[in-house]
């Protein structure tokens, strides 16, 4: 099958990639090992997040998109090259037209900055979409419509507050808080409590297991091992889930703040369809029990989890590509 168009969801913590009629392909960290010295390329993706934690001095792991834009643009470039091949496959024969995930926020000169790094990476021709009108689309929220929806996309690097209207944004907010806050946060609370120390992995897994954003009556319980602070040797510990919403208060409060704001924000015809429609969490952050139960009860909205959350920006890359001209109010491009 000849690939001639690709979508790509640009993550701070993963990177997905889209193709029509074969839905996501790839989903790897957006992670670069490189040489401290030389400054070259070991590993990108799975490969590159193997090497976490473990690597000598002379080798380094890099994340090269910091809130989801590029922090670093020839190890990015890199990146997108090696999912763009990889994508494609060994026969490629023309460059694909590429849709690629943005923050909403995001600068002209940073989108510049990610198209010509696209470009240079293998693609014919880039386009790029605010990652809530990506989610929306995702989640199928008719976004066209002259009603107002909300989406919530909770991913690694940010949350994304948005109210859509006409197949454009009405208001909005971002913050920087996700899912690396809330492992970060996990380790914190471990270390302090337990003078345990834990590395990200080990705390992203225990957010995946036991993780929830609300007490539950019956705790669940999890064993981890890190390393005892006090003796310096390995040591394990039971930790249970209501010990983990205590530990993530604080990101949680900001993503919660950041829907209250947008409320605010919204003129009052489009909040009262919100009220009546409730609105749609997506990205990785949805998939934290209880997080759609939360922003119910701090903001007397309903809320609901998208279909497939993590993949709702990688789809919605998919229905642009289909509808390029449906859509062309809300992709920007640069000749």
């Amino acid at each position: 099958m000849l690939v001639r168009h690709l979508g790509i969801d640009l993550g701070t913590v993963n990177t997905l990639v889209f193709i029509p009629k074969k839905g996501v392909v790839i989903n790897e960290p957006s992670i670069v090992a490189i040489t401290v010295d030389d400054n070259k390329i070991l590993a990108i993706g799975l490969e590159a997040r193997e090497m976490l934690g473990r690597t000598p001095e002379v080798i380094k792991t890099y994340k090269p998109l910091k809130d989801g834009v590029i922090a670093d643009y020839r190890i990015t470039q890199a990146m997108l090259k090696y999912f763009i091949d990889k994508a494609l496959g060994p026969w490629r024969l023309v460059k694909p037209d590429v849709v690629i995930s943005v923050p909403a926020g995001i600068t002209s000169t940073e989108q510049r900055a990610v198209i010509e790094a696209a470009r240079e990476a293998g693609a014919k021709e880039a386009y790029v979409v605010r990652e809530p009108i990506l989610a929306a689309l995702g989640a199928e929220v008719p976004i066209n419509s002259p009603q107002g929806n909300m989406i919530v996309n909770i991913g690694g690097g940010t949350t994304e507050v948005a109210v859509i209207s006409l197949g454009g944004i009405v208001s909005w907010f971002s913050v920087r808080v996700g899912g690396i806050k809330m492992d970060e946060a996990i380790a914190d609370y471990i270390k302090k409590k337990y003078n345990l120390a834990v590395g990200e992995r080990t705390a992203e897994n225990i957010k995946m297991e036991i993780g929830t954003a609300l007490p539950l009556k019956q705790k669940q319980e999890m064993e981890i091992r890190g390393l005892d602070l006090s003796e310096g040797l390995p040591k394990n510990i039971i930790i249970n889930s209501n010990e983990i919403v205590e530990a993530i208060q604080t990101p949680l409060q900001e993503i919660i703040k950041a829907v209250k704001y947008v409320l605010a924000e919204t003129p009052p015809e489009l909040a009262a369809d919100i009220m009546e429609k409730g609105m749609f969490i997506s990205g990785g952050g949805a998939l934290l029990k209880n997080i759609d139960a939360l922003i119910t009860k701090m903001t007397g909205v309903p809320s609901y989890i998208a279909e497939e959350p993590l993949f709702c920006v990688a789809k919605g890359t998919g229905v642009i590509l289909d509808n390029l001209e449906l859509y062309k109010r809300s992709i920007t491009t640069y000749r």
